[in-house]
This record gives C-alpha cells, structure tokens and sequence, in this order.
C-alpha cells in the first residue's frame, strides 16, 4: 500500500560546507529541523573540496532519515542546487559526463546523493551565505570550525 502525503514527515533540513583552500581541510554541517526539535549533524576531512563538503552536508543528513519524508532543503550552495535541480539527470543520461563530454567530478557523491534523493520527495531553496540566515550562519560556522580542526585523515573521494 501506498504511503499517503499527510503521512510523510515534514523536516527542514539546512546545510553548509566550508574549505580552507580549495583543496584543503574541509568541513561540513547539517541541521535538521522538525517542528521544534533540531539536531545538528558535522565532520570534515584533512583534504577535500568546497564543493565535497556541500555535497557531504546533504547526503549526511539524508542518510539520517528513517523513512520517507518531506524535505525542504536549504543551502547556499548553486553547486549543490544546479547539480539536484538541473544537471544530475543529464549526467545520468549522458553516461555521467557532462556537458563538454568529461566525467563529471564528485560522481561518487553525486551518486549516493542521487540515491537518497529517490526515497525522498526534497525541494531545494537557495539561502544567500551570509546574508544573517540564522540557520545557514550556524551551519557556516560549524562546517568551518571541523575545516580549522582538520577532521579525518583524508576524502577518500578527492583526487588530486
């Protein structure tokens, strides 16, 4: 049977990477937001990319989710919204190249972001990074605070 709307939950889910250098330490952070109870998500690596630790944000909390829910997800990443909103279906399509024919980069988490996404109904909004969002200026924070710390050894994922 059929999970009906009213059934999904309904979370609020806000997300920021930072990255000292690019590459560099990295960190990341998630909260998420049900009704009143919040729950912030972080970690970081030694070396990674900006763009790794917004992708991380997203599939960390994603991960987090027991069933399926209603998802409005708030980042001030275009990277991470262009690539759910707009090109991750081409890639698909394309045998995960992109537009000029190369392989797309991050595809392992493009990949596990992907299939997070298809247990989800996530809409995607864009927060101006720091504009004084509360939730988006606490996730900045946090993400740079893991970047300061160095985090784990290394993104397995990051290729030089």
């Amino acid at each position: 049977m059929a999970e009906k709307e009213e059934d999904k939950t309904r979370l609020r889910i806000y997300t920021d990477g930072s990255c000292l250098g690019n590459p560099g330490p990295g960190g990341w952070a998630a909260r998420l937001s049900f009704k009143e109870t919040h729950k912030d998500l972080a970690g970081g690596f030694a070396l990674t990319t900006n763009n790794r630790m917004e992708l991380y944000a997203a599939i960390m909390a994603l991960e987090t989710l027991t069933r399926p829910c209603r998802v409005e997800l708030l980042t001030d990443s275009k990277y991470l919204i262009g690539g759910v909103k707009g090109w991750l279906a081409a890639w698909k399509q394309k045998g995960w190249r992109n537009a000029k024919g190369k392989a797309v980069l991050n595809r392992d988490l493009w990949e596990r972001l992907d299939s997070l996404l298809a247990g989800h109904e996530v809409h995607m909004q864009w927060v101006e990074g720091h504009s004084g969002h509360a939730e988006n200026e606490d996730m900045d924070r946090l993400a740079k605070s893991w970047a300061e710390r160095g985090g784990l050894p290394t993104d397995t994922g990051y290729r030089p």
